[in-house]
């Protein structure tokens, strides 16, 4: 009998050793992805690139994208459709180019938030959604309260923000825009702590290394989304235009 407890305890032991490094490597990539679009917005603010982004006016500032800033815009959409047949086809190496190739055209594309803000107002949203994913992410990871019933309900209101959000493109609406931030900020925090437990739930240690890799990568972007969009609606409610 105490043989059996022994061995009991044990396994439960390796397990959360295991998930903890795989935690871990799914927050070093999404670490990993957040640097790499900040490396490659701050290319494209700070050297002669912006210009292939951008039109600009005689007086020097810029207008509206260029033929090429639409493509770098669209890419990560694009790219994030194609990763689901990469990461069911391809190998772990291939999954891990195309999560870095995304980050940083994700930088790319999210440039104009630094033409459009201030530093220190970037800095301090940027602190405020780090503190605010870092607290529903341990949520979600310690919480013993199933999560998916509040996702399902999230990625309903996010399929809604996406449609009200197209159609504001064509109205213009302040108020709505104003409003679809709000929601945004609430269905992102959602999202991040069902999220994390999603990762949880579906980790396994019978995964090869292949699999598991693949898995930690997928992880990584979800939460990387779930980091960006919440930080790019706290940016739209409290930023700092220049």
């Amino acid at each position: 009998m105490e043989n059996e407890t022994f061995a009991k305890t044990a396994a439960v032991a390796d397990y959360d050793a295991g998930l903890r490094s795989y935690f871990m490597r799914v927050y070093n990539y999404m670490a990993g992805g957040l640097c790499a679009s900040a490396l490659s917005a701050f290319a494209v603010i700070n050297t002669p690139l912006l210009r292939l982004f951008y039109n600009f006016a005689p007086n020097g500032y810029p207008t509206g994208l260029s033929a090429f800033g639409w493509l770098a815009f669209i890419a990560p959409l694009i790219m994030v459709i194609a990763l689901g047949s990469v990461v069911n086809r391809g190998t772990a190496k291939q999954v891990q180019a195309m999560f870095w190739g995304f980050s940083a055209i994700m930088g790319i594309s999210l440039s104009p938030v630094l033409l459009a803000y201030t530093g220190s107002s970037i800095t301090r949203i940027f602190l405020i959604t780090a503190a605010t994913f870092g607290g529903m992410s341990i949520y979600g990871y310690t919480t013993k309260r199933n999560l998916f019933g509040m996702g399902s309900f999230m990625i309903m209101g996010l399929w809604g923000v996406i449609i009200a959000s197209i159609v504001n493109i064509f109205i213009k609406s302040s108020g709505l825009d104003f409003a679809l931030s709000i929601l945004s900020v609430v269905i992102f925090t959602g999202l991040t702590a069902y999220d994390t437990q999603k990762i949880r739930v579906i980790y396994s240690e019978a995964d090869s290394g292949e699999v598991l890799t693949k898995k930690a990568i997928v992880g990584a972007l979800e939460l990387y989304l779930d980091f960006i969009n919440m930080f790019m609606a706290l940016l739209r409610l409290f930023g700092e235009r220049k």
